[in-house]
């Protein structure tokens, strides 16, 4: 077994040591595997990833080992790393990773990263959210097959808009839908865009979606979880890998393939030929950025109708317009 190997990344040497460690069981799968993995796709990859600060998770001894979510970087770091301020919820700052380049991820590789969860702006540019992220969130009994329906039925919803979306696996169980925003509005107005997608999405397919924030009110349907857009939240990243045993991709997919879309079977063995046969599926996405407007002036009229804001997480301060934050069979019971 080798102790370790160097790469050259562009120019830059990456370190990848125990490179025949297996992080992925179902098939036996390295971390040299991974490296090659992303190497594959790293085209589409920094396309999407690229000057995004970055939250890691970190499985050292490969998927169903010991892990953990580290936003700071390790103190001992190469001279040529870029890392960002970045903040949670409650105001803690640290140093987080930036997907500068290709080298930056193989760094994180050999830490043992199997998960990239990407914040939803630029470091350079903080103050601007450019993407919104519509998370599609199975219930309990609700089929893949409903949440393949959800996330037609939400591109459809944004056409009307005049808003143009991107489909991508969440490596999991659901569907995550991207839209690509004009460099123009800031998080809470992105959420805010969020939560008037999700309310219409339910008025107009209440037996199938939800939009409601707690679980004891969303029955078995899929619920379109608008506070993914909240102020510091990330999504898992598009092209990157999940820590399971099967080493699977949450992976950019075309509208023409979501009927027959199987999550599972979209993997590091498999991803890079369909790269390769079909071209990426999010090509010139950068090249069209969409406008939030259409989203905001429905905010706008729910909130003019007797809406309030929708629930944000625990973690957040108290929001301006918030209802009571407590579940709605406690608020009954006092």
């Amino acid at each position: 077994m080798s102790e370790r190997i160097s790469l050259d990344v562009d120019g830059t040497e990456v370190t990848v040591s125990s490179p025949d460690k297996v992080f992925f069981p179902q098939r036996g799968e390295t971390k040299l595997d991974l490296v090659r993995y992303y190497q594959a796709v790293a085209g589409p990859l920094l396309e999407t990833l690229r000057g995004r600060p970055l939250l890691m998770e970190r499985y050292p001894a490969g998927a169903g080992g010991k892990s953990w979510f580290q936003k700071r970087v390790p103190k001992s770091v190469p001279d040529w790393l870029t890392t960002t301020v970045v903040s949670t919820p409650n105001g803690t700052t640290s140093d987080a990773l930036v997907a500068a380049d290709l080298a930056h991820i193989l760094w994180a590789v050999n830490l043992g990263c199997l998960g990239f969860h990407v914040w939803p702006y630029h470091a350079a540019t903080p103050e601007v959210t450019d993407e919104l992220r519509v998370d599609l969130d199975p219930s309990p009994g609700v089929t893949f097959d409903d949440v393949r329906q959800t996330a037609v039925l939400t591109r459809e919803l944004l056409a009307e808009y005049g808003i143009e979306a991107h489909l991508k696996t969440s490596g999991s169980r659901g569907l995550h839908v991207y839209v690509r925003l004009e460099p123009r509005w800031n998080s809470y107005e992105v959420r805010a865009g969020a939560v008037a997608l999700a309310r219409e999405l339910e008025r107009r397919h209440s037996g199938l979606i939800t939009a409601q924030w707690w679980k004891e009110e969303r029955g078995s349907r899929v619920f379109v979880d608008f506070n993914q857009n909240a102020p510091h939240r990330t999504v898992f990243g598009a092209w990157c890998v999940r820590p399971r045993a099967g080493a699977q991709v949450s992976t950019p997919v075309a509208w023409t393939d979501v009927d027959g879309l199987d999550q599972d079977a979209l993997t590091i063995a498999t991803v890079p030929a369909l790269l390769a046969e079909r071209g990426d599926p999010w090509e010139g996405i950068n090249d069209r950025p969409q406008s939030l407007e259409p989203l905001l002036e429905q905010s706008r009229k729910d909130l003019a109708s007797g809406l309030m804001d929708a629930p944000w997480p625990p973690v957040y301060p108290k929001q301006p317009g918030e209802p009571p934050r407590v579940a709605p069979s406690r608020a009954k019971s006092t």
